[in-house]
């Protein structure tokens, strides 16, 4: 439901632009606001209510098409654990960053969700967040 917390158990993905994506590999640029932003844009996988990883992505592939006016061939979608993003975040941020990640749906994109409480230019809590990345996927098949 729309502003619900979501739980540390479950993952969710980012879409990381080709500017973000250097020799294959995610950039923590990926993981910083955009100018304007009060949260960073991530998907709800558990809400997709699907049976595989794969049901997923195939699922988020396409809401990305929807959404988006092109898939970049090099972006990626990366997949991220809830309670490891927090968790890294609060212990190694020299604040303590207490990071919290609500349900924001949206018409055509009903898993749409933010990783809230982050600041312009946060390149130290982009860095954090990266190294929580679980698996990457290319955003096109």
């Amino acid at each position: 439901m729309k502003g619900d917390k979501i739980p540390n158990q479950h993952h969710i993905t980012r879409y990381c632009q080709p500017k973000y994506i250097l020799d294959g590999q995610i950039q923590p640029g990926a993981f910083k606001l955009r100018a304007g932003d009060e949260s960073l844009s991530v998907d709800w996988l558990e809400f997709l209510n699907c049976s595989s990883r794969e049901s997923e992505i195939t699922k988020i592939r396409n809401i990305y098409f929807t959404r988006f006016r092109s898939v970049g061939a090099s972006a990626k979608i990366a997949v991220l654990n809830v309670g490891e993003v927090r968790q890294k975040v609060l212990t190694e941020s020299p604040d303590g960053r207490n990071l919290v990640v609500i349900h924001y749906p949206l018409i055509d994109d009903p898993s749409h969700s933010g990783i809230d409480n982050l600041k312009q230019n946060d390149e130290l809590i982009a860095e954090l967040i990266l190294e929580t990345v679980r698996e990457a996927y290319s955003a096109r098949t």
